[in-house]
């Protein structure tokens, strides 16, 4: 059976049954993760899949959702991922939709009539960390593609009728690109259009790259203060047409829920008053969360 190390998963997938096809990621290079540190990839072999969907699925056989771990299960191909949605499928008859992890270049290796025939056979939301929408950023945090590639690979999932789900890393780029960072990533999803967007703020995990450069002194954290600021700017320069906001994992400075266009008014309003509410640490980050 596949081990836990733990199971990571989006916030939106606590209800979800976790089915961790592969383990860890198979790029695993970004200098501000530590999900899958320690980790080596496997990408498990369509008979033992098998073998965990109908372990699964006889403790849970009225699930409607399920998410497949771990970190680009996308990057497997077009035949093996058609196999194990029709076996979840064969398994789970009130089953509505099947969301995994997805890197922008592991969307881009499949062809627009391979994503349409995934979605028919019901993947339904793609998860992708944008991460930002700057490219000296994305490069200095060996992220492994440009933001160029994951807005075309956003693009054209959705237009194959998949849903996606974007999330960029606050404070990632530090104090000296903290203007860069929001311009960029605003320019990013506006071309992107996602039907969702999440903001988490980045964490400094013991053992990366990103927490040695800041203890070194290389990298200049945000403050409270200033990552608040920061998705102002991003939020200010946002023009979508039909998204879901949400800036509520436990990383971020204060739980947010929005409509985007709808509500872009009343989120700038509420970040307004929590710049001017005094509350914020303007000299340093605050309390680091017990658990991510």
């Amino acid at each position: 059976m596949p081990a836990n190390h733990p199971l990571f998963r989006p916030p939106a997938e606590a209800g979800s049954l976790i089915l961790q096809v592969d383990e860890g990621c198979p790029h695993n290079r970004c200098t501000f993760c530590g999900m899958y540190k320690g980790v080596r990839y496997v990408r498990r072999a369509l008979d033992v899949v098998a073998v965990l969907i109908d372990a699964e699925c006889r403790l849970a056989p009225g699930t409607r959702r399920v998410f497949l771990a771990d970190g680009d299960v996308m990057s497997r191909s077009y035949e093996e991922l058609a196999q194990i949605l029709t076996h979840l499928h064969r398994r789970l008859p009130a089953l509505s939709r099947v969301n995994v992890y997805a890197n922008g270049s592991s969307i881009l290796a499949k062809p627009d009539a391979e994503l349409r025939a995934l979605r028919e056979r019901g993947l339904h939301t793609l998860y992708m960390g944008l991460e930002s929408g700057d490219e000296a950023i994305l490069d200095q945090t060996q992220k492994g593609e440009t933001a160029e590639q994951m807005v075309e690979a956003a693009v054209r999932a959705q237009a194959a009728g998949l849903h996606m789900s974007v999330m960029v890393l606050l404070g990632l780029g530090g104090r000296h690109r903290t203007c860069e960072h929001a311009l960029n990533s605003a320019r990013a999803l506006n071309r992107m259009q996602p039907r969702l967007l999440s903001f988490l703020r980045v964490i400094p995990i013991a053992g990366t790259r990103f927490h040695s450069d800041i203890e070194a002194g290389t990298m200049a954290q945000l403050s409270e203060f200033e990552v608040v600021e920061e998705l102002r700017a991003i939020v200010a320069g946002l023009d979508l047409a039909r998204t879901v906001f949400r800036a509520n994992h436990s990383s971020n400075i204060v739980p947010l829920e929005a409509r985007l266009p709808r509500d872009k008014q009343n989120l700038l309003d509420a970040l307004d008053a929590l710049l001017e509410s005094g509350t914020l640490d303007e000299s340093g980050p605050g309390p680091v969360p017990m658990w991510l």
